[in-house]
């Protein structure tokens, strides 16, 4: 190698494509090399696609940067209604059965008299599936005012906002970290929990949604509550309540 070759330096300047690729990523952080030298040409930059890909990786924007959902900001709601199917309360539990294969357990609860709406066991619950049971206990069932949950993925899906926006039933969101704010479905899953999930090994969800369902009629007939004067949901709802 001759010595004017091995002192050589690269004298063109790459700012304008660094400039022009750092613009692109802020502005379209999901895409990649391909998207960005389309948008380049049709800008009408002439650059070299070798140059670009070089550059691209040189300044590492080959590692993509995945970016965090944000939870919009929530705020402390009051948590006791005022009558029945004000507010009803959902949130999820997980368990295992005996082959070790895991499945969810969705749990619905008036807030007022604590009734237990809804203690059924699917192997996985999306969005879709969520409302359509919601769907069925609403065909029975006055539709509530509003609905409590976390900020689980099933609940800020697009399929169970635009079901609640449809049938003008507002959405309560707790604050992330603060289970407290959704106590009464955290009091019903701990009792729930406790007589049926750490009670029975269970072979099939058949097994788990039968047991279920008969802990949830003798929950709402026979379990009392103190903040109910001693009575069970439906006891309390038959003599102070009117469906």
């Amino acid at each position: 190698m001759s010595r004017s070759m091995y002192y050589y330096g690269h004298k063109k300047d790459d700012q304008p494509v660094i400039s022009k690729l750092l613009d692109l990523a802020a502005r379209y952080p999901t895409r990649g090399f391909e998207t960005y030298y389309g948008k380049i040409r049709l800008e009408g930059l002439l650059w070299n696609r070798k140059r670009v890909l070089r550059v691209y990786r040189n300044i590492n924007l080959k590692l993509r940067v995945k970016r965090k959902r944000r939870i919009p900001c929530r705020i402390k709601e009051k948590i006791v209604p005022g009558a029945v199917n004000e507010t009803w309360s959902i949130d999820f539990m997980s368990d295992a059965l005996s082959n070790g294969r895991r499945f969810r357990v969705l749990n619905v609860i008036d807030d007022y008299n604590r009734e237990s709406l809804v203690n059924e066991a699917f192997y996985s619950i999306p969005g879709v599936r969520l409302v359509q049971r919601l769907k069925e206990l609403i065909t029975y069932r006055t539709k509530p005012k509003r609905i409590r949950s976390d900020n689980g993925p099933e609940f800020l899906s697009k399929v169970f906002v635009d079901f609640c926006k449809d049938n003008d039933i507002e959405l309560q969101y707790i604050q992330p970290g603060k289970p407290a704010q959704n106590a009464y479905i955290e009091r019903l899953n701990r009792t729930f929990r406790e007589d049926v999930l750490d009670a029975y090994l269970f072979g099939s969800l058949i097994e788990v949604n039968a047991i279920a369902y008969e802990w949830q009629i003798d929950y709402n007939s026979n379990h009392p509550h103190k903040s109910l004067n001693g009575l069970s949901p439906w006891l309390y709802a038959k003599e102070v309540l009117v469906y």
